[in-house]
């Protein structure tokens, strides 16, 4: 019996899991370039047990979630003319510089403006993200402020063999891993004065919603029969 409640408790609990995917992908539904997340679940160990004429009757030890995996899809485009708006039509991402550390991240979200530095007494104007972080030309250079501060720069655009699990940094930003293969350059179009939206849906998000909520509401009934079988056990054993 101990073993059914096992199996509720981790069903109990990871369908909370579930839930918050959800509703992080639900609070970015506004995001610009945010990209949804899908929780993915894997049995847990299997047992054999002996059932009539000796036959072996496979029992669970319910399920989790063992990953999270991103869902890259393009969202749509929104005309968003005037400042240094950029969106992505077709595969790829941008690039951007952490300039404490130089590490590079990639990101689908192209709502850049300009930020300053000051190096040598001289202020220099390049092209950032909303955390200060270095946009990259196709050259892997940030971009400098030229004469028009309003014109169309040479944004860079980036890509990889495949995006499987890539790294979730937070901010719309990710790192590639070994898997994803070399950087190279992206086969999309970056696109002056317009930006990308989420693609996460609210309709399905909420149909994941009730979904979740009803596996940890069967969890818990799982959880309270069992309950009352361990009663009527006790009950007879004690009578």
């Amino acid at each position: 019996m101990n073993q059914s409640f096992y199996a509720a408790a981790v069903a109990a609990s990871q369908q909370q899991q579930r839930l918050n995917v959800t509703a992080n992908n639900l609070a970015n539904v506004n995001t610009v370039g945010f990209k949804s997340e899908q929780a993915n679940f894997s049995d847990l160990l299997y047992r054999n047990w002996t059932g009539p004429d000796n036959a072996q009757l496979p029992r669970g030890s319910g399920s989790r979630m063992i990953q999270t995996t991103t869902d890259f899809a393009e969202g749509a485009l929104m005309d968003r003319q005037g400042g240094q708006n950029y969106a992505i039509n077709g595969s790829g991402f941008f690039a951007l510089r952490n300039p404490q550390t130089g590490e590079i991240s990639y990101t689908r979200a192209g709502n850049f403006h300009w930020g300053s530095v000051v190096q040598g007494g001289q202020e220099t104007f390049y092209l950032c993200d909303p955390d200060g972080y270095f946009v990259l030309d196709q050259n892997q250079q940030p971009i400098a402020l030229g004469q028009d501060a309003e014109g169309d720069y040479p944004v860079g655009i980036f890509d990889f063999a495949n995006t499987d699990n890539m790294q979730h940094l937070g901010s719309n930003r990710f790192a590639p891993v070994a898997k994803n293969g070399p950087v190279m350059p992206g086969t999309g179009t970056a696109i002056h004065g317009m930006l990308e939206a989420s693609n996460s849906d609210v309709g399905t998000e909420f149909a994941k919603v009730i979904e979740a909520q009803r596996s940890f509401s069967y969890a818990l009934k799982m959880v309270q029969t069992q309950d009352e079988i361990e009663s009527t056990i006790n009950g007879l054993r004690n009578g």
